[in-house]
């Protein structure tokens, strides 16, 4: 691929309003067959507005898409992928119940006479795996998955519709390291074929190893653009956000007090097992490990979510028994998921109603009085946390992931506990909201506040968290100070490998 291959797509002047808010404003694409163009931006940047409107669920209200040379307007996502633009989401929408092969083709099923040929569905879905050469039952159950393996079959789905530009949207975000290593692998392959590839992600890890090109937007408008062999991480985060972000995890002094939470051979008979550790006041006590190591099991055992659990639990030195989420928060406890959009938060509700949710009893239940502390609750988190809304009576749907992640941790912190559990607090959030939410955690424990951070970002747990207890395979594997240890030993202890981490596969 050179820089003098004609554009396979090129936007110019794209412009996407609604109700008067400015989503798009002049944005400029360009998308040569062969590449991998990294769209890069904040959260609220204009990135998922631009993906929708070159999939057709948006229509601009501005400016021209222009597709091998040739003028073209989408009145649906159908006519989009007709045209070969194709979207692979971070959360994929596929049919559960159906197989690989027939998900792959639904829609456009191939028939015989007057009945569908489902042995050509399975034998053309078995070829587009072997192009991929990925080796993928055709007859398995897509809710039988794993979270790579339905990337893969959007992938091979996309492929099936020849393609010409594959927009993969945070493809790595629940991927294990050996999972993200073969969307690699498949990206280069789709990259060789000459499919254009735009690739959106907030790891500039992955931007910078699989990615020949950037474009920037900033608040709905287009920045910058070019070679990422030509600028610096740094240089990219400041196109990003318009500033310099110097101080990623700004972790405050404090000196943890006396025990708050003691877990004490924490034990189920599929998840984990003799899990033992204690929390101070004011501590981050972080929580590192592979996909399937259990640290998300065991913190949904600690807010009462998971039944069958033995050993014992203690708040401020008395026993705790918390068999539900209501005995969790009564005793102090507030859990923010991972799963924000399915756990977190109450997609159709406002941002006011979704943070004073856990605190009905407090704000009170008739409309005059409640209103009134509903808002001044909300905006004092939202504040805190720099949401970025249009209003506080926004629906928490019409917000980005990184601000719809913000209202959630407001919603849990409005309950006043004493230990807050955030499960992957940043995941597939932008650098300026995760300095932003890393800049709260760290005003949390200043005041006293004891926080769980699980985190799969190495640099994230060791930037932040006063101790990291390491997690294998359902049990503790090991536990260092903040310092004493390296990004190498955290991996290898992760890994249960005694070797160098490159060995350590």
């Amino acid at each position: 691929m050179t820089s003098n291959t004609s554009p396979v797509l090129q936007l110019t002047g794209i412009c996407k309003r609604f109700a008067g808010i400015v989503a798009l404003n002049q944005v400029a694409l360009t998308v040569r067959a062969g590449e991998v163009m990294a769209l890069i931006g904040e959260n609220g940047a204009g990135k998922s507005t631009l993906v929708k409107t070159l999939t057709g669920i948006y229509q601009p209200d501005e400016g021209s898409i222009t597709l091998a040379g040739q003028p073209v307007a989408f009145a649906n996502a159908q006519d989009a992928m007709r045209a070969g633009i194709t979207a692979v989401h971070q959360e994929t929408v596929m049919f559960d119940e159906l197989t690989v092969a027939e998900n792959i083709y639904v829609g456009r099923q191939p028939v015989r006479g007057a009945r569908i040929d489902w042995k050509l569905i399975e034998a053309e879905a078995e070829k587009l795996f072997a192009r991929l050469e990925v080796s993928l039952p055709v007859r398995a159950r897509v809710k039988d998955l794993s979270v790579a393996q339905r990337h893969f079959v959007e992938i091979a789905r996309a492929l099936s519709q020849d393609a010409r530009v594959v927009i993969l949207d945070e493809p790595t975000a629940s991927l294990s390291q050996r999972e993200i290593q073969e969307l690699y692998r498949i990206i280069g392959q789709l990259r060789a074929a000459g499919t254009a590839v735009i690739f959106i992600s907030h790891k500039f890890d992955e931007i910078f190893t699989v990615a020949d090109r950037y474009t920037v937007l900033r608040d709905g408008q287009f920045i910058a653009e070019g070679a990422l062999a030509d600028i610096t991480e740094p240089e990219l985060v400041a196109l990003m956000v318009g500033r310099s972000v110097k101080e990623a995890y700004p972790k405050a002094d404090v000196t943890p007090g006396e025990v708050v939470l003691e877990v004490r051979n924490l034990s189920h008979p599929t998840e984990f097992d003799d899990v033992s550790f204690s929390l101070r006041q004011g501590e981050i006590l972080g929580f590192y490990g592979l996909v399937g190591a259990g640290r998300s099991e065991v913190m949904q055992a600690l807010f009462g979510l998971t039944p069958g659990v033995r050993g014992s639990v203690s708040i401020n030195g008395k026993p705790a028994a918390i068999g539900s989420a209501a005995d969790a928060i009564a005793h102090g406890i507030a859990y923010v998921p991972e799963d924000r959009q399915h756990q977190g938060a109450h997609l159709t509700l406002p941002i006011l109603h979704n943070i004073t949710l856990p605190i009905l009893s407090r704000v009170g239940f008739f409309l005059r009085g409640r209103r009134a502390q509903e808002t001044a609750i909300a905006r004092h988190y939202a504040e805190q946390l720099e949401l970025k809304a249009a209003h506080l009576t926004q629906n928490v749907s019409e917000l980005s992931g990184g601000n719809q992640q913000k209202v959630v941790l407001g919603k849990w912190l409005a309950t006043d506990p004493k230990v807050i559990i955030l499960d992957e607090p940043t995941k597939g959030i932008d650098i300026g909201s995760k300095a932003a939410v890393h800049r709260f955690i760290s005003e949390l424990v200043a005041k006293g506040l004891s926080v769980i951070l699980v985190s799969s970002e190495l640099p994230e747990v060791m930037g932040l968290a006063d101790r990291i207890i390491v997690m294998h395979q359902g049990r503790i594997e090991s536990e260092y100070l903040r310092g004493a240890a390296t990004p190498e030993m955290i991996v290898a202890a992760a890994s249960s490998c005694a070797l160098p981490v490159e060995e350590c596969a």
